[in-house]
């Protein structure tokens, strides 16, 4: 073993476990370190109290004197918690969270010194915004940027700073960030979500968009990880041949959680629960070393907040019982990589799920308005959606190991798709009462009692009905939730809004009745959307035929994938919604391609360190020392030697010919990124990293996998599968 590789390995092993033991319930413990509701109350005057609350509700804006008071309270309370320090805490189009933290200390005029905090900087703050990504919106000599209070998400203390979750924009008052255009979207699905859910209740005043994420994630022992230069630079191991044992068995599954792993994982919940973050369910999944984490579904925005936080949480937490937590969606070769299903619905203010039958057939003509307005959404920007899921790393993952393929479509079962057809046959327009009946209770009336026993999933499904759900599955594990958020709240938002004219134009002009209006526009949805449809095996090579029959987009890589983010169809939405303005659009499509391009590039040049630095030199070293033995063999038994050295002779041939076509290949490759960097479009160069340089990449890391097979395990540099992936 190498001398890397033993100090790593002799590291892990002398690391105690932390054990955490928890006193206390942990509904008492919950947001203790969160300005919430109760904090308000406590803290705020009746005014300031009614003026954040109305600003949650509706986005109204609170004013400065409002502002003045609720920073001063926010003040009391995180001083009275320990607090020294209080920043802006926004999401920067990098796809992490930034901070600047600034202590409460000032001096007076006469120098005394004092705890300072008010509305001005509560409200408002000015980091430096030019070295975040901006897709050209900023011009580095452009600094300012703007952070803004989003009140809907609640300040929290981390550590000994208040953190107060914010927007970030630039001078000219574009986005700079992920959070403002899912508000903006959130605020569009809730203004045409609530007009259509008029039809069935007239007292619904709001609707929120919820999400409940399910964070896939590994654990790999800190001194280990930190041995791979891959995993280091990268967050992947970009060679590494599979361990004899790897998930073949299925016996990690909902196996018994290691106690490392589980002392990490009670610390971690600890840590969440003062954050007011609803962590639930823990357990092992599929891979060795992979784990999930699930909370309680929670409005949309502060979900992705308390996301964002739990990463941030996660690393620091990892480190502490000498862990390190892989977010990347395909760390390793040949097993299970990590998404984040994101679980969507709709929910009323009067507390009504949209997306969960109800017990009687008019509850049920709602739960199927939104039903189907959905699927109807997600069959027009079926390619929009796919673009807000794209990245370098989960290329690596969509399509293989139980990840769904890059084909969206959605499952909704045998029995729901039959229901959905029977709707289908419903004749137009006025309906006489036998057919009324009939549809009400012989089709409608039987939803509930349908979805009781179809409660099967598709996990090769991008999009899946869940019984009172959507879960999409093709979510990345790194991902910020607030993008395919934002895309999928705003198409939903858009075709509710179709649907209300369509109906309204049928009761207005044809004199149709609510309900037959109703049944009407839907049947024609069912009808036009059922190519998106599938309840088959996603990762056959029929379904890949028959979804381009039904003109399905299949766009495999990133560069392809996120093309249709400036079509003119794309545009036109998001300007109508204003959930973006085409500037906005466009400066994400640029951030996204030179994300591709950079990730892509360290890839290739953590490649050539590994290659020549590392395991060539290894193969020469052990090569070397076969060499040796077969000319020690001839020394002692002469011609004899031939015989006795053969097996020798053909591995120093093994190892050669490999090294021959590992360096032919990594130097293919580094021309190959040469000429893709004197490229100057940008979508040129992320497609010619795409097609030309990273194929190279599979090439590379066969020649390598076969060297660590030849080679002897001591000579060979880098930590190996079977290590990394067992927790001791």
């Amino acid at each position: 073993m190498s001398i890397i590789r033993f100090s790593a390995v002799k590291e892990s092993f002398q690391h105690k476990p932390l054990v955490i033991t928890e006193n206390g319930r942990r509904s008492e413990l919950f947001g203790t370190h969160v300005f919430n509701e109760e904090k308000m109350l406590q803290y705020l005057t009746k005014d300031a109290y009614l003026s954040v609350k109305e600003a949650i509700f509706s986005g109204s804006k609170i004013d400065r004197k409002i502002a003045d008071q609720v920073a001063e309270a926010m003040k009391a309370w995180a001083i009275s918690m320990g607090a020294t320090h209080y920043t802006h805490w926004f999401q920067p189009l990098t796809g992490a969270t930034a901070e600047k933290h600034d202590a409460f200390f000032d001096l007076l005029a006469d120098g005394r010194a004092v705890e300072k905090f008010g509305g001005a900087q509560l409200v408002q703050q000015e980091p430096d915004a030019s070295s975040f990504p901006s897709g050209g919106i900023r011009n580095t000599f452009e600094a300012r940027g703007y952070t803004a209070w989003d009140p809907t998400s609640p300040a929290f203390i981390y550590g000994t700073t208040l953190c107060i979750p914010t927007i970030f924009v630039s001078y000219t008052g574009e986005a700079l960030d992920n959070k403002a255009p899912l508000l903006r979207a959130l605020h569009a699905v809730d203004l045409a979500a609530t007009a259509v859910a008029k039809y069935f209740d007239k007292n619904v005043a709001k609707v929120q968009a919820t999400l409940g994420w399910e964070q896939e994630y590994f654990l790999i022992d800190k001194a280990l990880a930190g041995s791979r230069p891959d995993l280091v630079l990268t967050g992947r191991t970009l060679v590494g041949h599979l361990a004899a044992k790897g998930q073949q068995l299925d016996d990690h599954y909902f196996g018994v959680i290691p106690m490392r792993a589980i002392n990490f994982m009670r610390d971690l919940e600890k840590e969440c629960t003062r954050l007011g973050i609803p962590v639930k369910t823990r357990h092992n999944e599929v891979a060795p070393n992979q784990f999930e984490l699930a909370p309680v579904f929670e409005e949309a925005n502060l979900a992705v907040d308390h996301n964002l936080l739990l990463m941030d949480i996660m690393e620091k937490v990892a480190d502490r019982h000498n862990f390190k937590v892989l977010f990347h969606e395909k760390p390793f070769s040949g097993i299970n990589g990590s998404g984040k299903h994101n679980n969507w619905s709709l929910a009323t203010d009067t507390g009504v799920n949209l997306l969960s039958p109800g017990s009687t057939p008019m509850k049920n003509l709602q739960f199927l308005t939104f039903f189907v307005n959905t699927i109807k959404a997600v069959d027009t920007y079926e390619e929009l959606l796919r673009s807000s899921i794209a990245s370098a790393s989960n290329d690596y993952r969509l399509g293989a190991n139980e990840a769904p393929p890059a084909i969206f479509s959605i499952f909704v079962g045998t029995q729901l798709s039959n229901v959905l057809d029977e709707l289908e046959g419903v004749s137009q327009g006025k309906l006489s009462p036998e057919e009324k009946t009939e549809l009400k209770l012989n089709v409608v009336g039987k939803i509930p009692e349908i979805l009781l026993d179809n409660t099967d999933r598709n996990r090769t499904s991008p999009f899946a009905f869940t019984g009172n759900k959507f879960e999409m599955r093709g979510v990345g594990s790194k991902t910020n939730c607030a993008k395919p958020m934002t895309i999928l709240n705003t198409i939903v938002a858009k075709q509710l809004r179709e649907f209300k004219k369509e109906v309204d134009a049928l009761i207005d002009k044809k004199k149709l009745k609510k309900d037959e209006a109703v049944f009407n526009v839907l049947r024609e949805y069912i009808k036009s959307s059922k190519r998106i449809r599938f309840d088959g095996d996603g990762y056959s090579t029929d379904w890949e035929k028959e979804a381009k029959k039904r003109k399905l987009s299949n766009n495999k890589s990133t560069p392809s994938a996120i093309q249709v983010m400036t079509s003119k169809e794309s545009l036109e939405l998001f300007n109508g919604l204003e959930v973006m303005s085409t500037i906005e659009v466009e400066a994400r499509q640029e951030v996204e391609l030179e994300t591709y391009i950079f990730q892509t590039q360290i890839e290739g040049r953590v490649f050539n360190d590994l290659v020549y630095s590392h395991i060539i030199p290894s193969a020469i070293d052990y090569q070397n020392k076969l060499i040796k033995n077969v000319l020690g063999l001839k020394e002692i038994y002469g011609a004899a030697h031939k015989k006795l050295s053969e097996g020798h002779l053909t591995l120093i041939e093994q190892i050669a010919e490999h090294m021959v076509e590992l360096k032919k290949n990594t130097d293919d490759m580094t021309n190959a990124r040469r000429v893709a960097n004197k490229l100057t479009d940008l979508n040129k160069k992320a497609f010619a990293y795409c097609d030309n340089v990273r194929p190279y990449f599979d090439k590379i890391r066969y020649h390598c996998d076969k060297l660590e097979q030849l080679i002897d395990d001591q000579s060979w540099p880098l930590t190996k599968y079977r290590e990394l992936l067992f927790i001791k």
